[in-house]
């Protein structure tokens, strides 16, 4: 799904992204973590195409992003800058065929395609809601239909679970597991790695470099110790929250 090598990126002098490599297949849920200012939603970027690297190479789908774009779902932290605009939730995921319009307007396919989208995510009963009646968490699984409808291959999501409440996140990502498992690439940038290293089975820890973490099943105590007492170049907060890991 994702080929990254010896990636280097930043604006004027600063170096914002060094050295990144990165592998990972549409089977794997990749969680990206890390400080504020570290480069994460940078790296989501050249992944989707929006931003081009300075060096190295970036490879989704086996080719460059810029040509497999319509393959790539992307949900933003926020879709709608007026979350009281007057638009059904059907026409919001709608949106995600916008580019397929003929002659202005979708047919009835399309239509039921973003039907489909919608029970996909348990909101085929909310279509014609407004959005602005939606509560958050809600919003995001429309959001997350959106993406769906245009049958991307992989979601991208920029902290889909911000500003929500903790029962509610795990609802989403309890969601975009479900997807993951029917064969949908899952790569998502999260401000809480406790609730999505339950769900991962890799973690990004991007601090201008970038080190995974292969999520393994839980270690005893004392092979946990000694996992720690080795001399690693890298260690993070990842293995404290997780406390079973492969570091590379």
């Amino acid at each position: 799904m994702i080929d990254i090598s010896s990636l280097n990126f930043g604006y004027d002098n600063e170096a914002v992204l060094k050295n990144i490599n990165l592998k990972c297949s549409k089977n794997d849920f990749l969680v990206i973590i890390g400080p504020n200012g570290g480069g994460k939603s940078t790296l989501l970027k050249i992944m989707l195409g929006l931003l081009t690297p300075k060096s190295g190479k970036v490879e989704i789908l086996s080719q460059s992003p810029n040509k497999v774009s319509e393959k790539i779902g992307y949900v933003p932290q926020v879709f709608l800058p007026n979350s009281n605009f007057p638009i059904r939730v059907v026409e919001v995921v709608l949106m995600g065929l916008i580019n397929q319009k003929r002659f202005g307007f979708y047919t009835a396919s399309q239509k039921q395609q973003a039907i489909k989208a919608l029970e996909m995510v348990n909101m085929s009963n909310y279509a014609n809601h407004k959005i602005s009646q939606l509560s958050g968490g809600q919003k995001q699984r429309v959001y997350i239909a959106r993406a769906l409808c245009a049958k991307s291959e992989i979601l991208m999501l920029d902290e889909p679970t911000a500003s929500i409440d903790a029962k509610t996140q795990a609802e989403i990502y309890a969601l975009l597991k479900n997807l993951n498992e029917q064969g949908v690439g899952i790569v998502l940038i999260s401000h809480d790695a406790n609730i999505a290293l339950s769900f991962a089975t890799k973690v990004a820890y991007v601090n201008k470099t970038l080190h995974i973490h292969d999520i393994t099943p839980n270690i005893n105590k004392q092979e946990f110790i000694a996992h720690l007492a080795k001399e690693h170049s890298h260690f993070c907060d990842v293995e404290i929250a997780l406390q079973s890991c492969s570091c590379k």
